[in-house]
């Protein structure tokens, strides 16, 4: 069982003890959709890959089920200018993953970490730089990977190299979930501190006198 899947059964896991709901509000997710996300991942990452021609295939699991869930977070956002980022998030997020591709070294042992799990996570906090809300963050961690793997794929066969893709297939599944899982993360941990840094810098509003809540006076 790769990383990908344990880091969705987790996930999975969590939401059914009821952890997560802050997140979830903040997607537009109930808990009971996100469960159905996680069920279909994981069980789309069994079926076959479908081929679309000689070289390039998609994985239902770990291509269309996080491409489908990125459209109806897209959809639920709240503002125009959070669907533009999130779009605007993901081309940069798949930019950076696709120059990070170049510069790091082509064999796997000259790292001390595996490639793939290096660039969920690069994608991951790139995402969340660029991304901001959760749902932002998400989006641009999920499509920014795919796009980095689009542009990896093209880049190859225009040298000339006859190369193969399944998109969210094999360790693509496991780049897409980590940075997904890993963008939303960071933007929820983060962006916490933040909130309470600025509740904590505000001064109260109302004060307890004579037994009630009153409207404090500002000085």
């Amino acid at each position: 069982m790769t990383i990908g899947f344990i880091l969705l059964i987790a996930a999975g896991l969590l939401l059914l003890f009821g952890a997560g709901q802050r997140v979830l509000d903040k997607l537009r997710l109930t808990d009971r959709q996100a469960i159905l996300f996680i069920v279909l991942i994981i069980a789309g990452g069994f079926v076959p890959d479908i081929w679309l021609s000689n070289n390039f295939a998609f994985n239902i699991g770990g291509a269309l089920i996080p491409l489908g869930l990125c459209v109806y977070l897209w959809v639920k956002a709240d503002t125009f200018i959070e669907r533009a980022r999130s779009v605007l998030a993901a081309l940069l997020t798949g930019v950076a993953v696709f120059a990070l591709g170049r510069l790091l070294p082509s064999e796997p042992e000259a790292m001390t970490i595996d490639p793939m799990y290096a660039y969920g996570i690069a994608a991951g906090v790139i995402a969340y730089v660029f991304g901001r809300s959760r749902r932002g963050a998400f989006i641009a961690g999920t499509l920014g990977v795919m796009l980095a793997n689009l542009a990896t794929w093209g880049y190859a066969n225009s040298m000339g190299a006859n190369q193969r893709l399944v998109l969210g297939g094999a360790g693509g599944f496991d780049v897409i979930v980590i940075a997904g899982l890993l963008a939303v993360l960071l933007s929820e941990l983060i962006g916490e501190v933040i909130e309470r840094a600025k509740r904590g810098r505000q001064k109260p509003t109302r004060e307890f006198v004579n037994g009630d809540f009153v409207r404090k006076e500002q000085r």
